[in-house]
């Protein structure tokens, strides 16, 4: 779904690009801090009370779970057990 005009979008962009790199870096980590919050929030909201390291395993399938092939993915999960 997009809601948005090309124009509108072309200008945010311009915006986005005008910031200084560290800037824009320092968007991305706080967006990807936020993400993983909101995620983490609706783990323990569906599944209550999760052990550190099942929330680990957790989050990583929520964000990365499509783009690894099972081997790696158990592989990456069974490093995620140790806290």
């Amino acid at each position: 779904m997009k809601d948005t005009s090309d124009a509108v979008e072309a200008k945010f962009c311009e915006m986005v690009l005008a910031r200084a790199p560290a800037e824009r870096l320092a968007m991305a980590c706080g967006m990807f801090t936020t993400a993983k919050a909101l995620i983490r929030a609706g783990l323990l909201q569906e599944c209550g009370d999760l052990d550190r390291a099942e929330l680990r395993r957790r989050i990583f399938l929520r964000l990365y779970g499509d783009d690894f092939d099972e081997v790696d993915k158990e592989k990456i999960l069974s490093l995620l057990t140790v806290t």
